[in-house]
């Protein structure tokens, strides 16, 4: 089992997840990160968005492009964090 940190959002009628991830993910192969987010979208049955920090807060998205470019405008602070224990 795995823990993680799981933002719920709805925006204009559409409800992703946005899942904390370990910044070297940011870096990995577009293959294992898309692998991911195809993950943890049939994990929650919703699209997910990764999401990672660097050392000064700032974060970095990974997944739909319309998703993403909505998250570049909200601060992190203001998504519904909470804590998941994941299946695999």
């Amino acid at each position: 089992m795995t823990r993680a940190q799981v933002a719920f959002v709805r925006e204009q009628g559409v409800d992703f997840a946005v899942v904390v991830v370990k910044p070297f993910v940011m870096v990995s192969p577009t293959a294992v990160r898309n692998e991911m987010v195809a993950g943890y979208t049939r994990e929650f049955g919703c699209p997910a968005v990764l999401m990672a920090q660097d050392p000064r807060g700032d974060p970095t998205y990974y997944g739909r492009d319309d998703l993403v470019h909505f998250l570049s405008g909200v601060l992190v602070e203001q998504l519904p964090w909470r804590e998941f224990t994941l299946a695999a």
